[in-house]
């Protein structure tokens, strides 16, 4: 037998020493099995904190939850210096212990990704409607930027199909890329800027977590989606097509494709197949052996280069092919003059460069984040914010359109070997060395391979793979995927991907409004509870129902708590009315998971137990956490729970109430 007493001690005095304790409960003698005495245990109310200590507190762990000012405690003012650069620019981090073999490895991979790049570059600067030139010089500025600016080692930055054909499609739709050219590079350099600075202000402000509404299963509805609406596209050049739709919707790309037939160049198609064929052959071959990652890497310049070799060749008899033609040689011209700030199309720009900033700052960090992982280092999400957001100001102002961390050339970089953010110095030299000496030897290069490498580009972001396993685990992430996916297929791009972002707030309102609530039992001959549906050995209690309450209460859920509950008292009382069992005396909610409580929750709890008194039942508490006790203390709602209504385990409630409800033997 033990003798025991049950409180809630309030430890508001720790720097003093002192301990005031507010007792709720009597000594209890209680018998156990096994001749053992059960302890009763205090719970305790968390120190005493003002208002500012509670307030600082709460926004350190919203903001800083990795703390990152640690590293600068105890130190110099020489070293606090040091560090702050090291900090701001990870540059400096790295660069002291650079040294001739990292040297090696890294050109070898920028020169790999370079190969990669410059072909990418001007396929997807088409694909955002830009001029071919734009796409090499959004491969120039930013990785030099980035360099020094970037946590990660193995991110490669340029122009990535995603943020091109969310580009394309929502200024294209507004204004004319054919008709009015120069208000259309002004308005891509402007949407840049604004990208830039959203995704700056995320990172400065450390508001990253704001990008977490596009969850995966979102982004892996889109990115689908997104593929099949950019194949489709590129099958104007694949065909040869000279008039094709504007619009990025499935019904009207098909559409078109089959009313100008007649367009159709049988020179273009059988270039464009055979090449695409080639590209997918050496993406296949790379996938099945990680070590032959060169081979996907070279094909497409490799395809550039052959197929402007054949048009240069046969060029008197290449007439159904259409090429490139004159690119501008020379450096990155200055396009600040030509930033849009004011004009009917200011809130356009702005809302693109917003969307197309979620969604390269989302791909960017994710990529980065992915390679860190492999090597076990660190990528600080908020330093990259900043960093792709500067690169892309800094692009907005030298003639370059939204860039981020693209993953085909990342997974190139790191299989090539690279060991720190020089690979894209080296990648940015071999492109200033393209623009200021090669760009006459593209003039022959057929649209028709720009289009081939697009499409194998952005083949691998079907993941169906992941899609099945969304089906498999969650059905509303599965939805959400779907939402998404044909959301872009059918209606358009910007749309499907708000429909997806839709379901998923939808779904955090639904775990929010619709919290779970289960029935524990015991598990024979031990102190553990769990649900009842979940363990077949695990009983019920006589005389108690257990409930375990697994989220926060707050005004969205509390009505609905309060109802459920009752419902599962109802359901009880017809189970044992049934079963002819012991009379329900006592419910038991188990709070470990409710991490918080609002003044509706309050309420609730309140009023829950003046219904259970009126009929007879006890309503007892078990381990509410720190906040959640110091609410209920601070509402005064202790006094009137009075006696045995609040206790660490449900163990420890269901051994001392059922001891206080046998006759005391003397």
């Amino acid at each position: 037998m033990g003798v025991n007493s049950n409180r809630v001690e309030d430890f508001s005095s720790h720097s003093s020493g002192s301990t005031t304790t507010t007792t709720l409960k009597v000594s209890t003698e209680i018998p156990m099995p096994a001749a053992q005495s059960m302890e009763i245990h205090n719970i305790c109310l968390p120190p005493k904190k003002t208002t500012f200590q509670k307030l600082k507190h709460r926004l350190s762990e919203i903001f800083f939850p990795d703390d990152p000012l640690y590293r600068f405690k105890k130190q110099t003012w020489c070293r606090k210096l040091v560090l702050g650069l090291q900090f701001l620019f990870p540059i400096f981090q790295w660069g002291p212990e650079y040294n001739l073999s990292l040297f090696r490895s890294d050109i070898i991979s920028g020169l790999t990704i370079a190969s990669l790049a410059i072909p990418q570059g001007i396929s997807y600067a088409k694909l955002a409607n830009l001029p071919p030139i734009v796409g090499l010089y959004s491969s120039f500025v930013p990785p030099l930027i980035y360099s020094v600016l970037g946590s990660s080692r193995h991110l490669a930055v340029g122009p990535v199909s995603i943020a091109s054909l969310v580009m394309g499609t929502m200024l294209s739709e507004s204004v004319s890329p054919v008709e009015e050219p120069i208000l259309y590079l002004k308005l891509a350099f402007t949407a840049t800027f604004f990208a830039g600075l959203f995704q700056a202000s995320l990172g400065l402000l450390r508001l990253g977590f704001v990008i977490d509404f596009l969850s995966k299963a979102t982004l892996v509805g889109f990115m689908a989606g997104a593929a099949v609406i950019v194949s489709l596209q590129q099958l104007k050049g694949l065909l040869g097509i000279v008039h094709f739709t504007s619009k990025m919707q499935f019904i009207p790309v098909i559409t078109s494709v089959f009313d100008h037939r007649k367009e159709w160049s049988w020179q273009t198609i059988v270039m464009g197949f055979s090449f695409l064929l080639f590209l997918l052959t050496t993406r296949h071959i790379s996938m099945r052996k990680p070590k032959l990652f060169w081979v996907s890497a070279a094909a497409p310049l490799t395809s550039v280069i052959l197929s402007t070799l054949f048009v240069f060749c046969i060029k008197s008899k290449a007439h159904g092919i259409s090429i490139i033609g004159h690119l501008q040689m020379g450096l990155n011209p200055p396009s600040s003059n030509m930033l849009y700030f004011n004009g009917q199309y200011l809130a356009l720009a702005i809302k693109t460069g917003i969307v197309t900033g979620i969604l390269s700052l989302t791909e960017g960090i994710a990529v980065g984040r992915t390679f860190a992982s492999l090597r076990n280092y660190q990528v600080d999400g908020n330093k990259e914010m900043m960093a792709i957001g500067l690169m892309n100001m800094a692009g907005s102002c030298t003639s370059c359109y939204v860039t981020t961390g693209s993953f085909s050339r990342s997974a190139v970089n790191y299989n090539a070997g690279a060991q720190t953010a020089v690979s894209n110095i080296v990648l940015a030299t071999a492109v200033l060395v393209t623009l200021l000496f090669l760009m006459p030897l593209f003039y022959y290069t057929p649209n028709v391979i720009l289009a081939a490498i697009i499409i194998t580009a952005v083949i691998g972001l079907i993941d169906y793979q992941a899609a099945y396993k969304l089906w498999k685990v969650d059905k509303l992430d599965f939805l959400a995927c779907v939402c998404s996916f044909f959301g872009v297929l059918f209606i358009s791009v910007p749309l499907g991907l708000a429909i997806a972002v839709g379901v998923s707030v939808f779904k955090i309102v639904v775990h929010v409004t619709r919290p779970n609530t289960v029935v524990l039992g015991n598990i024979p001959r031990t102190h553990i509870y769990q649900s009842l549906n979940r363990y077949r050995e695990a009983s019920r209690v006589p005389s108690f129902l257990i409930l375990a309450i697994e989220s926060p209460i707050y005004f969205a859920n509390s009505t609905y708590l309060q109802e459920r509950i009752l419902r599962w008292i109802r359901e009880e009382e017809e189970w044992i009315k049934a079963n002819q069992e012991s009379t329900l005396k006592c419910i038991i909610i188990d709070m470990t998971a409710v991490t918080g409580i609002d003044t509706s929750g309050i309420d609730m709890v309140s009023e829950l137990r003046k219904m259970l008194e009126k009929r007879s039942l006890q309503l007892v508490l078990v381990n509410p956490v720190g906040s959640v006790i110091e609410k209920l203390h601070q509402s005064k709602i202790l006094e009137s729970f009075g006696m045995n209504a609040f206790y660490l385990t449900v163990g420890e409630a269901v051994g001392d109430i059922s001891a206080s409800w046998k006759p005391m033997i003397l």
